[in-house]
């Protein structure tokens, strides 16, 4: 079977999103209805997912629906997951973007901080593509985009271990599913101007500004990888470079150079 290529993009007519109303995943959800795709869109927040749908569907002359729900409530995860198994409107396009981080090393947060942390990371994305990949396979092909980090490549606590964890999952998916016109892609973007960082209450005036990367241009590349059948997509070359590297490198000192 051939791979995809961009161009088949069209073909995948409604896409859904979770953490759809802030940052990678409020730029997934336009770019995703540019291409003329309808959206079900995930968040907690009820205003603001009603307000993201509004200027989606006034801007691209889509249908956006929005559906609330918290990932952490077994609630929540059945609402999402119901709507992924449903036969109607069928998602053809899964897009994983909800998480958070901590802005406390492992030793100072809460037992109930890190369970959740690592449920949101691992266990709710993993559940959705469980529930995504059944009818797709059903269906004859999808895709998947799981949103990961660069972080995934150092030793950085619970969350690079999180989205590792991610990472080995989707380049496994996508081996094993590629022969039924599957794709299951892994976002590795590194550092990225959202409100990600300042919501996890980091200091992000000590990150190195040639670091940063535009929202816009991270998720343009997924959805360009995705549609090509990778496994994985890094946006930008420094951090492809940066990648290699770190493999090559101890750990140790991976560590500390990331610390600083």
């Amino acid at each position: 079977m051939s791979t995809p290529s961009p161009s088949d993009a069209t073909a995948h007519r409604t896409a859904l999103i979770t953490g759809a109303t802030s940052g990678i995943g409020a730029e997934f959800a336009s770019q995703v209805a540019a291409q003329g795709r309808h959206l079900i869109l995930v968040a907690r927040d009820a205003e603001r997912l009603a307000a993201k749908c509004e200027e989606v569907e006034s801007r691209y002359s889509i249908h956006a629906e929005g559906l609330v729900a918290d990932l952490l409530t077994e609630d929540g995860q059945q609402a999402v997951e119901s709507r992924l198994l449903s036969h109607v409107d069928p998602v053809e396009l899964l897009v994983n973007s909800a998480g958070y981080g901590l802005g406390e090393s492992f030793d100072k947060t809460t037992w109930d901080q890190e369970r959740d942390h690592w449920r949101i990371h691992t266990q709710v994305p993993l559940r959705l593509c469980h529930a995504a990949l059944s009818t797709m396979l059903q269906r004859g092909g999808g895709r998947i985009i799981n949103v990961a980090s660069a972080a995934a490549f150092t030793p950085r606590g619970t969350y690079s271990a999180a989205k590792l964890a991610m990472v080995n999952f989707s380049e496994w998916a996508n081996l094993h599913y590629a022969s039924s016109g599957i794709a299951v892609t892994a976002l590795c973007p590194g550092l990225t101007r959202t409100e990600f960082h300042e919501r996890s209450g980091q200091d992000t005036s000590k990150f190195p500004r040639i670091g940063w990367l535009k929202a816009e241009k991270v998720v343009r590349q997924a959805l360009s990888d995705s549609a090509a059948g990778k496994s994985r997509s890094t946006p930008s070359l420094r951090y492809k470079t940066a990648r290699v590297v770190a493999n090559v490198l101890p750990k140790s000192t991976v560590e500390r150079v990331v610390d600083r």
